[in-house]
């Protein structure tokens, strides 16, 4: 650390030790001023990297100009810099040519229902009297309507039939169902697992939807339903699927990484999920089918495909 001098030690130095000192605090003065230009240029170049845009080259910005980009760099690229904007028969106008028949293009798909809009016979009368009218081709255009979700309870009546000796009691036959003892229906379950699987979004913001329209499912039961169900359909397809993978002689593998919050390991750790499908070349429906590991061992792949004899990339 450098000595501080008192007033009292100045006055009793020789000229030849005061030079000695000024020069000494110069060539500090000078070292740290160039400290400081280096800092400011790491400055302003993490702030034009962090906020400029990707394309822009600030290849000669020193002295005032760095220490202004710090604190106010619109400004300082506006006053130091001169931009001569371009005239404007120079600028070229770009126009974007509307595609003919687009919307009949996305429309075409939808079932449509024609609604007329018709002008009463006696305002006929009234607007062209005794000269008549004749009717035009119809002025047609085209707007979309939504139909929100609508939910209806199926209430089953299973008929009960008894022999009149009272020995013998026979019921009509009843439909399966998915769960037994369970509200839930084919079209309630895919629609749970479209909202979850297929658009992202948690089982509480499901619940609460369905609550927007008097339903009242917590997360918790539709939870118990999609595990169930998994177990109970899906499970038995992922295994057919799996065989039925074999018969192909090249598949394609690869894992990620995923953070699980609980899998009996601290939260957010590390985990993969491992991914396996028929190679893009075959004609086929492709088989694509997950599997979920805490880790990347070679071990995983090996024992998913260890009934497999063909190639995987």
């Amino acid at each position: 650390m450098q000595k501080i001098y008192s007033p009292e030690e100045l006055n009793s130095f020789s000229r030849e030790t005061l030079v000695a000192v000024i020069l000494s605090m110069q060539n500090q003065l000078t070292q740290l001023n160039t400290n400081m230009e280096r800092l400011i240029e790491q400055i302003a170049s993490a702030n034009n990297h962090r906020y400029g845009r990707s394309s822009e080259k600030l290849d000669v910005i020193a002295g005032q100009l760095e220490l202004e980009l710090i604190f106010n760099e619109a400004e300082a690229l506006t006053e130091t810099l001169y931009v001569v904007e371009p005239r404007e028969e120079d600028v070229i106008q770009v126009t974007r040519r509307k595609k003919k028949g687009k919307r009949e293009a996305d429309l075409k798909d939808l079932p449509v229902e024609v609604i007329p809009h018709t002008i009463p016979e006696a305002k006929l009368q009234e607007i062209f009297g005794s000269v008549g009218w004749k009717q035009l081709p119809d002025e047609v255009y085209k707007r979309v309507r939504v139909q929100p979700a609508v939910y209806t309870v199926e209430e089953h009546h299973v008929a009960v039939y008894a022999g009149k000796d009272n020995q013998t009691i026979v019921k009509a036959d009843r439909p399966r169902e998915l769960l037994r003892n369970s509200i839930l229906t084919p079209s309630l379950g895919a629609s749970i697992m479209n909202a979850k699987y297929v658009n992202g979004l948690p089982l509480y913001r499901i619940s609460q939807e369905f609550q927007r329209n008097d339903i009242h499912i917590s997360r918790q039961v539709m939870a118990n339903w999609m595990i169930q169900c998994a177990d109970r359909y899906l499970g038995p397809l992922y295994d057919y699927l799996h065989n039925r993978m074999y018969h192909f002689h090249v598949l394609q593998a690869d894992e990620t990484p995923v953070k699980v919050s609980k899998d009996g390991r601290p939260a957010n750790s590390k985990s993969y999920m491992w991914v396996y499908r028929t190679g893009k070349g075959y004609s086929d429906t492709p088989i694509i089918l997950y599997e979920y590991q805490k880790t990347r061992k070679a071990d995983h792949p090996r024992e998913f495909l260890k009934g497999f004899t063909g190639t995987v990339v």
